[in-house]
């Protein structure tokens, strides 16, 4: 038993860097996508892109599992609306890192395709669902 608390914080701590991971990924994308650039080559902020959607990429691959061991840990009477939640926000990841995937197979990635991974809603589905996610296993 004296191991659970310590291996509830790994858990909890992994979710939470996925989580960051795909966060600041968002943020890189929107001052990515202002910047009106057509390719991705000769700027800074280009040569970064890739690395950012490759992180998100890995961090949504696995993000439903890794939500799943953290809210095991939660004390609730009910689990069940936990694991639905999990559920749902297993189909947006599976969605998102689709559309991930779908602009890094892209031989240039330009402003314009980056502003619209940002707009897809099934990237907008899994940011919604980490922030609703994180702020019920704070409770």
């Amino acid at each position: 038993m004296s191991g659970e608390p310590a291996q509830q914080n790994q858990e909890r701590s992994e979710f939470a860097a996925r989580c960051d991971a795909i966060e600041e990924a968002y943020e890189f994308m929107l001052a990515y996508a202002a910047q009106g650039l057509p390719h991705e080559h000769g700027s800074t902020s280009g040569s970064q892109i890739r690395e950012f959607l490759r992180r998100c990429e890995q961090a949504l691959d696995g993000l439903a599992d890794a939500a799943g061991r953290a809210v095991r840990h939660v004390d609730v009477k009910d689990p069940s609306p936990y694991d639905a939640f999990v559920s749902v926000l297993d189909h947006d990841a599976r969605n998102a890192m689709a559309a991930v995937r779908l602009v890094l197979a892209q031989p240039s990635i330009g402003s314009q395709l980056v502003d619209n991974l940002n707009a897809s809603s099934h990237v907008r589905a899994v940011l919604t669902d980490l922030f609703l996610l994180d702020e019920a296993l704070k409770r």
